[in-house]
């Protein structure tokens, strides 16, 4: 676990490996419950009977449900203390190299690639890439951009 202390442990950590997370399986009930959030109820992901018979031979997890995985699986890898609060900024790029089977276990990489100081606070941009346990392509990577508010006083 990496822990940045205030804005002042930001910019040392340009270029560092954070770590990995734990690893989490994806249950069908996961999938099912996100695709009653989103009413994407596309066979892939909750058909089980049609998705074995399938490209994928199983059900699948959406893209967006992987994606969306990312604060869940940081608490594992890094934490941001010292701080007033930390806001998702947006996404630079994304990709789902491959898709995550339902009953496969997933698990997060992190890199701090850039911070830019600004009026609002730090700018964080982070590469997290969600690994399938077992597969040699990952489930998706994706630079996520954080905006971390410094408290009041607390320099940057």
């Amino acid at each position: 676990m990496h822990v940045f202390d205030g804005p002042d442990s930001i910019a040392p950590a340009i270029g560092t490996h954070l770590g990995h997370g734990e690893w989490v399986e994806i249950t069908q009930e996961r999938v099912t419950a996100f695709a009653d959030a989103t009413d994407d109820h596309q066979w892939i992901h909750v058909d089980a009977d049609r998705a074995a018979k399938g490209p994928f031979g199983g059900t699948v997890a959406h893209g967006y449900l992987t994606l969306s995985l990312l604060p869940m699986l940081g608490k594992g890898v890094y934490r941001f203390d010292n701080f007033l609060m930390g806001v998702n900024y947006g996404l630079n790029k994304v990709r789902f190299p491959q898709p995550v089977r339902v009953g496969a276990k997933v698990r997060l990489s992190s890199e701090l690639v850039e911070a830019k100081p600004g009026a609002q606070g730090v700018q964080v941009v982070l590469r997290n890439t969600i690994e399938i346990e077992g597969a040699d392509k990952p489930a998706c990577v994706a630079e996520a951009v954080v905006l971390l508010v410094p408290k009041p006083g607390s320099g940057s």
